[in-house]
C-alpha cells in the first residue's frame, strides 16, 4: 500500500478540519498554523513572512534548482443561509489538503531537486500571488504546479485536465460627480444618474474585432437617498471578462474611452479605477506534458481530458505572466462538483482528494527527473 492509501482517512479528516477553519483573505492565521505544524513535524524547513500568513515549506535536494507546488488557503466571505461568513466554496481547503499530503509523501522519498511548497494567502482578492512574489518565493524555481477543483460540467469525476485555461477578469469601479438639486428644479442640477445611464448604454455598444469571447456588463449602480432630490454622486461597477490578455487590454481601453466621452457629453466628472485584475492563462506545453504524464500514471490514459476551458479567473497565472521563463501549469481536477464554484452550497466527492494527491505526487516526481539547467 502506498503513502496516500495508507493515509486515506487522515486526508479526509484534514480536509474536514480545514473546511471548518474557513478564514477570509489576509486572515488565514489558524489555517496557516495548522498546515505549518504538520509540515514542521515532518522535518520541513518553514519560512514565514511579515504582514501576512503565507509561507513556504521546503525539502532540500541534491540540486539548488527548485520544483514547486502552490496551494491557496483563503475562504470566501459569503452569505450562507442569511448569514455572511467565511465559506470554502472555491475549494481552497481541498487544494491545501492535497498539497500538504503531497509534501508529506515526498518527505519520504529521495529527490534530486529541492522541492518547495507555496501556501498562499488572499487568492480571492487577486493579490496573494503578487504578495508571494514580492517575498521572492520563486527564487530558483524552474517548475511550478497547481491544482483546482472543477465543476462536473467542465471535468467529470474520476478525470483530470493537464491545464486550466482561465480567462482574464477585471473590475472597473467609478464615481460620477454631478450637481445636486431639488427634483422640482432639475435645471439647476446635473444628474449623475442620467450620465450613468448614458455610460451603461455606451458600454453595451462596445464591439471588438477579435475571435475570442469577452464581456463587459454593469454589476452595481447606486446614487441618491431621497426620491425628491437629484444626487451629487452615482457609483458604478463594471465586470470585464476576456479569454486572452490582449483582448482584456483592448476591452479596458474601449471602456476608458467610453468613460471619457460620457464625461464630456454629460459635463460631469468621472473618476474610476481598475481593481481585482487577473490575467488569463498562458499555456506552457512542457508543463502540460508533465501534468498529462502524471494524470495518465494515476488515472489511465482514458481519464486524461483535454484542456479545461474556464470563464473564471485565478491569480495563479500572475506567477507565469510575471515570470515568462517559468514552466508552469494548473491541473483541473474532476471531482463531481456541483452546483458550481462559489455557490454557497458547493459540494464535491471527497474521494477525489485521494487521486488528486496521487496526481500531484506523480507530477513532482516526473518533474524531478527532468533536467532544468
Amino acid at each position: 500500500m502506498n503513502f496516500v492509501d495508507e493515509h486515506h482517512d487522515e486526508i479526509l479528516k484534514t480536509y474536514e478540519e480545514l473546511h471548518q477553519l474557513a478564514e477570509p483573505s489576509w486572515m488565514e492565521e489558524k489555517t496557516s498554523t495548522y498546515l505549518k505544524t504538520k509540515l514542521s513535524e515532518s522535518g520541513f524547513i518553514i519560512r514565514t513572512f511579515e504582514g501576512h500568513y503565507g509561507f513556504i515549506a521546503e525539502l532540500e535536494g541534491e540540486q539548488s534548482n527548485v520544483i514547486a507546488l502552490r496551494a491557496d488557503m483563503d475562504a470566501l466571505l459569503q452569505e450562507v443561509d442569511g448569514v455572511v461568513k467565511p465559506n470554502h466554496s472555491c475549494g481552497h481547503d481541498a487544494h491545501s489538503t492535497m498539497v500538504l499530503y503531497t509534501a508529506l509523501a515526498l518527505s519520504k522519498k529521495p529527490l534530486k531537486h529541492t522541492v518547495r511548497f507555496i501556501f498562499q494567502p488572499a487568492e480571492e482578492k487577486a493579490a496573494g500571488a503578487l504578495k508571494m512574489m514580492e517575498e521572492n518565493v520563486l527564487n530558483d524555481v524552474k517548475f511550478l504546479g497547481g491544482i483546482h477543483l472543477r465543476p462536473e460540467m467542465e471535468v467529470p469525476y474520476g478525470m483530470a485536465a493537464p491545464v486550466i485555461v482561465h480567462s482574464s477578469t477585471a473590475t472597473l469601479k467609478g464615481t460620477i460627480k454631478g450637481i445636486p438639486a431639488h427634483a422640482a428644479r432639475p435645471e439647476q442640477g446635473n444628474n449623475p444618474l442620467e450620465a450613468a445611464s448614458l455610460l451603461i448604454q455606451t458600454i453595451k455598444q462596445i464591439r471588438l474585432n477579435v475571435n475570442d469571447h469577452y464581456s463587459i456588463k454593469i454589476t452595481e449602480l447606486h446614487g441618491g437617498e431621497s426620491s425628491n432630490s437629484i444626487p451629487e454622486h452615482a457609483h458604478f461597477t463594471f465586470d470585464l471578462r476576456a479569454e486572452s490578455n490582449d483582448t482584456m487590454t483592448a476591452l479596458l481601453e474601449q471602456a476608458e474611452q467610453a468613460i471619457s466621452g460620457i464625461q464630456q457629453e454629460s459635463d460631469t466628472t468621472i473618476t474610476y479605477q481598475v481593481e481585482e485584475f487577473l490575467p488569463s492563462a498562458v499555456k506552457d506545453q512542457r508543463a502540460i506534458e508533465l501534468a498529462r504524464d502524471a494524470i495518465r500514471l494515476v488515472l489511465g490514459e482514458e481519464n486524461v481530458t483535454s484542456d479545461c476551458i474556464s470563464p473564471g479567473a485565478e491569480d495563479f497565472h500572475f506567477y507565469s505572466i510575471r515570470n515568462p521563463e517559468l514552466c508552469s501549469t494548473m491541473i483541473g481536477l474532476g471531482c463531481g462538483l456541483s452546483p458550481g464554484l462559489h455557490h454557497p452550497s458547493m459540494r464535491f466527492n471527497q474521494e477525489s482528494l485521494v487521486y488528486g494527491t496521487k496526481i500531484l505526487i506523480q507530477m513532482l516526481v516526473v518533474a524531478d527527473r527532468q533536467d532544468w539547467e
